[in-house]
Formats: C-alpha cells, structure tokens, sequence
C-alpha cells in the first residue's frame, strides 16, 4: 500500500518566507531551504532578521492569512486523496500553517513549533524531532507502506532518500543538479502521471 509524503511550501503553496519578505520588503527573509542546505542555520538568521526589525507572530500570520495554495494545487490535493493517503510533512510551524490548512480541506500535517515570548516575539523553534521528514518515510516504510515522497528543497532530500519512489517537484537548478537521480517535474500534471506509473507499475 503506497502513502504520499509531500513536502507544503513550493509543493502546495507558496513559500511562506518569502511572502513575508515581499510584505515587509527585507529582502534577506527570501532565503529559504532552496538556497541553505542547513536549516539550523537559516532559522537562527531568520529570527536575528525578525529580532532585528521587531516583527513578532502576529505580523507574519497576518501575511499568512492572505496567502493562498498555488494554482492548481487544490485540484492535485482532490486527485491525490481520491487516490492515495497523503500526510504533509513540513519544516513549517503548527502557529503558521492554519489558514493554509483550512483552505486546503484540512490534510494531515507532521510540522514544528515555535517559542514564543509574552509579547508576540518569535524567541526560538522547536524542531518536532531532528531530521524528522527523513524519520516520517522511515516509520511508515515499518508500518508496512511503500513511501512515495514529494519535495523541492534540500530539506527534502533525507526523506527523498528514504522513500520507495522520489519526486523533485519544481525544484531550483542547484538542487536539480545536485541530485539527477531523482525525477523532476514542473506540473502537477507531471507529478500525477508520475505517481500513476508508481502505482500502476
């Protein structure tokens, strides 16, 4: 029995730093996973960035709340789950990820908290477990399931890695280059019809 682990932001919906990086115009929130392999390193830079200019939780939930999936992404998630099991599993934050959440029916989401001070301030995070999209592929493939894994980012790959079948979805160039092995797509028409030749086969 295969079950999808998918990857949120650039998969499902756009990616949430750089949203607020837009709003707010500090250009250096745009780095994401796509760019820093180490995300303790870019979390830490992101909250010294949000310290800096004094950006608490409720400014970048309220950038979240306008957000919305990526085009076509709601139709993928009806295929997908008429399909599939799916569980998202993310890098994000439960005090983040709601408003997405709710206008994606509510999938399942395997993510990471944040601390967060009396006054709205983001003082740290706190991973779920480490390496945990790696450790979500490992403990269903011992459950019994074929793990197909959906991602984009260098925080993707351990669960790439660790899955039955892998699939890059509109990743960047150094990401692409660095790990040919793994099929790319660009379309969620090309990401059904690689699932279906995964199932079908």
């Amino acid at each position: 029995m295969y079950i999808v682990c998918a990857d949120m932001e650039g998969i499902l919906t756009p990616e949430i730093w750089i949203n607020v990086a837009e709003r707010t115009g500090i250009e250096e929130l745009r780095l994401t996973t796509r760019d820093i392999d180490d995300y303790d390193v870019l979390m830490k830079k992101r909250l010294g960035i949000l310290d800096k200019h004094g950006l608490k939780l409720q400014d970048i939930q309220a950038v979240i709340a306008k957000m919305e999936p990526l085009d076509g992404a709601l139709d993928f998630l009806s295929w997908l789950r008429s399909e599939l099991q799916l569980i998202i599993v993310s890098d994000t934050y439960v005090e983040f990820a709601g408003p997405l959440l709710e206008k994606m029916g509510r999938p399942t989401l395997f993510c990471n908290t944040l601390s967060v001070a009396a006054n709205g301030s983001i003082s740290g995070y706190n991973l779920r477990q480490k390496d945990g999209k790696k450790k979500v592929a490992i403990a269903l493939k011992n459950l019994n399931y074929k793990v197909i894994a959906i991602g984009d980012s260098y925080n993707d790959i351990t669960m790439l890695k660790a899955a039955d079948k892998a699939i890059l979805f509109r990743p960047p160039d150094n990401v692409k280059a660095e790990f040919p092995h793994f099929p790319v797509t660009t379309t969620y028409t090309e990401v059904k019809r690689e699932i279906q030749k995964i199932i079908n086969y």
